[in-house]
């Protein structure tokens, strides 16, 4: 069985359990919520943390949205902080017609599967419409103050991976595991979504996220993955 295969076992992609813009009530746990008329998967998020407490510096961004400390594995280093299970987003993109290509790890390997855009949705100032940030106007390089550079996100799906060590068979979605949604750069295939960076990028993309462009943190925000029309 192939990977992509296995992993379409492991989802149950018979019952989705995706929710639908124009269904409000059927939204699962995390708020994974899907819009095919706009071709969008939203997911309601809030703005992580840059430092956590136990740790005695800040990290580089590598991830745009995980799990939140102490659940989420790379905390340390997102942007934006989820409780949806990955393998909602993974379902809902897959409801939108996208097949999962594969993730990248390792300093050779590259991303692949269909381009999707990525947003982080935030308030309006003074109650008007709310904003959809890309990620250059949300990251900078913090030494030259210059924005990150453009990229394009692909769904990767995750690999299956084992929660147990002593039981190597017994594989579930990994980016399940992890709480990682979308990663930066190839430092781990237990994830949804991945740019097109490779790990050269990574020696010099230290980024930070951009002063006074997302709300203070906490604050709730939306992420939001769009399919391009074909």
């Amino acid at each position: 069985m192939t990977r992509v295969a296995a992993t379409a076992v492991l989802l149950g992609a018979a019952s989705l359990s995706v929710g639908r813009a124009d269904d409000p009530k059927g939204a699962p746990a995390g708020g994974v919520v899907v819009d095919k008329d706009k071709r969008t998967v939203t997911v309601p998020a809030k703005v992580a943390p840059r430092k956590l407490p136990h740790l005695e510096e800040k990290y580089p961004i590598e991830l745009v949205a995980g799990w939140p400390h102490p659940k989420g594995k790379k905390a340390h280093e997102i942007v934006v902080a989820v409780d949806a299970n990955p393998s909602e987003v993974h379902k809902g993109l897959e409801a939108l017609g996208l097949k999962p290509g594969k993730p990248a790890k390792g300093p050779d390997a590259k991303a692949e599967g269909p381009a999707v855009n990525v947003y982080v949705e935030v308030p309006g100032e003074g109650g008007g419409p709310a904003r959809r940030l890309t990620l250059d106007k949300v990251l900078m390089d913090p030494k030259t103050k210059k924005p990150a550079p453009k990229t394009t996100f692909r769904f990767t799906g995750s690999v299956l991976s084992a929660a147990d060590p002593t039981k190597p068979d017994d594989k579930k979605y990994g980016a399940d595991l992890t709480g990682t949604l979308i990663a930066l750069f190839p430092v781990t295939d237990e994830t949804v979504l991945q740019t097109d960076w490779t790990m050269k990028e990574e020696k010099y993309l230290k980024l930070d996220v951009t002063p006074d462009v997302l709300p203070k943190e906490g604050s709730a925000v939306r992420l939001v993955i769009e399919v391009p029309k074909p």
